[in-house]
């Protein structure tokens, strides 16, 4: 009798832990958002989720209001989609909203890396030094190297004035993901007098290598981060995986020249902390995807809507036009190519106005923090509500700021210069009649704003900078429209068109 009374009490409890775990008991307690659990225990929404994570949002808006519980997997997220909310959320201190929890799982399944306490802190150190001020100036240097030897190298070849064609985003990725990779990972060294072209022929051949298997890699990306590869594509994915670590380990590295500070004083300081070497090398594949995984996919969004908006072209390739004779460079038949600086780059407030623009209509990443304890949030309308310890909150920018139409005009269409003033200054948003600090948010915010930034803007601008100066460019079918986007990588910065688009250019002297 005893036993089985034992064995009921492990039956019950087991069921109850089951029913907690799915879900079954959570309730909504006062002061909190509205809870909207879905109808499949533990669950909830998370196929809805996946599937189109834009379209969720905007349906769970509609029926709950700007900020809402719902849960997606065994957790529960509450979406802030007031964007007066944003400042408290992202200054809010880490001892209440963490954003590494998420972080670190992502970045040990995707690139097999395991975080120490201390990682963080070295990124941003190597940051501030070697991404901003005058170490991105040195970085700029290296980058317009790169585009030299990948871009412009064959210009005075003494080819005729061909057209050449070309997929726009594959060519985009392709060109800005190597240059990036060469100026961060370093180059070939020449072997022997005479031998300066042969390496930087391997340079080519060698960046462009490795980023094909990057590619293949970059598609397993979103259902990665989110476990939800199927057998197949996880081994292959695994595959890869050991491929990157072994290209980019240090043993491969340190035999290059060139080799960025960024890099090297992270790797240094990862070794003085005890990261045992297989695990920098991995750490080397999760810094390539991080600085170059949305680069090349975002240039290719920018040289698009230019191509679509003849007067952004215009007007864009008059001010680099301009900001190259006023540098004692000129592009016209004979000249050498032009080399674009840090200062330069700072003088071009339509181009990143038209940047800026483009982020705002395909940057899309969601921001999440772990609440570690009960917090306060208080919205635009005065209301107060407590995040429950143990959940998740997120915030979606794209939905509510960059394309809220109460804060961006007519927020579907491409504005090149919705960003600046006439006068050259930067454009200020309001929303109500109130000035608002987010409106834009491709680079996160806050403890989590991406500290590659700067260096991410000059590549991009650098090489659009170089496209237009030194081409013609127009699109095969100029009736072509813009490409949706890939609706699986909402979540994870900068989207990728459902298919390519066809381009021809060739040198306009």
């Amino acid at each position: 009798m005893v036993l089985w009374v034992i064995l009921l009490c492990a039956l019950v409890s087991s069921l109850l832990g089951g029913l907690y775990v799915l879900g079954a008991f959570r309730r909504r307690r006062p002061n909190e958002p509205p809870l909207d659990k879905g109808t499949i225990p533990w669950l909830g929404y998370l196929l809805e989720f996946r599937k189109d994570s834009s379209e969720f949002l905007k349906r769970m808006q509609r029926k709950h209001g700007d900020v809402f519980t719902v849960l997606i997997g065994g957790n529960y997220f509450t979406f802030v989609m007031d964007p007066f909310c944003f400042g408290s959320i992202v200054k809010e201190s880490r001892s209440k909203l963490d954003f590494r929890t998420n972080a670190i799982q992502v970045v040990l399944r995707v690139f097999g890396y395991k975080p120490i306490e201390a990682t963080r802190s070295i990124v941003h150190a190597a940051s501030r030094k070697h991404l901003m001020g005058d170490g991105l100036t040195v970085l700029t240097r290296a980058t317009m190297e790169s585009f030299r030897k990948l871009l412009l190298f064959n210009l005075s070849s003494g080819e005729k004035r061909m057209w050449q064609e070309e997929n726009l985003f594959h060519y985009c990725y392709n060109i800005v993901f190597r240059a990036g990779y060469l100026a961060l990972y370093g180059t070939e060294p020449p072997r022997g007098a005479g031998n300066k072209e042969k390496a930087a022929e391997q340079d080519r051949l060698h960046s462009n290598q490795l980023f094909q298997e990057f590619r293949k890699y970059d598609r397993f990306f979103p259902q990665l981060a989110f476990a939800l590869l199927p057998p197949k594509d996880k081994r292959e994915a695994e595959q890869l995986k050991r491929h990157f670590w072994n290209m980019l380990s240090m043993k491969k590295v340190w035999q290059k020249d060139n080799i960025s500070g960024w890099l090297s004083d992270q790797v240094q300081l990862l070794a003085e902390n005890g990261v045992p070497e297989y695990m920098r090398d991995r750490f080397m594949f999760m810094l390539l995807w991080a600085s170059q995984g949305n680069t090349g996919p975002t240039a290719f969004w920018l040289l698009l809507y230019l191509l679509k908006h003849p007067e952004a072209l215009k007007a864009v390739r008059d001010e680099v036009d301009k900001v190259s004779r006023e540098s004692g460079q000129e592009v016209k038949a004979g000249s050498p190519p032009v080399t674009v600086t840090r200062d330069m780059l700072d003088q071009t407030p339509l181009l990143d106005s038209a940047l800026e623009e483009t982020l705002r209509l395909v940057a899309a990443p969601l921001l999440v923090r772990a609440v570690l304890e009960d917090t306060s949030l208080r919205t635009s309308s005065g209301t107060e509500l407590t995040l429950r310890r143990g959940d998740r909150v997120a915030l979606f920018p794209h939905i509510s700021v960059q394309m809220n139409p109460e804060i961006h005009e007519e927020p579907l269409k491409f504005k090149y210069n919705r960003f600046v003033n006439p006068d050259g200054t930067r454009r200020d948003f309001y929303r109500n009649g109130k000035k608002l600090k987010f409106v834009n948010m491709p680079w996160g915010a806050g403890v989590s704003t991406c500290p590659g930034r700067f260096f991410a803007t000059a590549e991009m601008k650098l090489f659009v900078f170089l496209m237009l100066s030194h081409f013609e460019l127009e699109l095969v079918n100029e009736e072509e429209e813009i490409p949706a986007i890939d609706i699986s990588r909402w979540g994870f910065g900068t989207m990728q068109p459902v298919h390519d688009v066809r381009f021809r250019y060739r040198p306009r002297f």
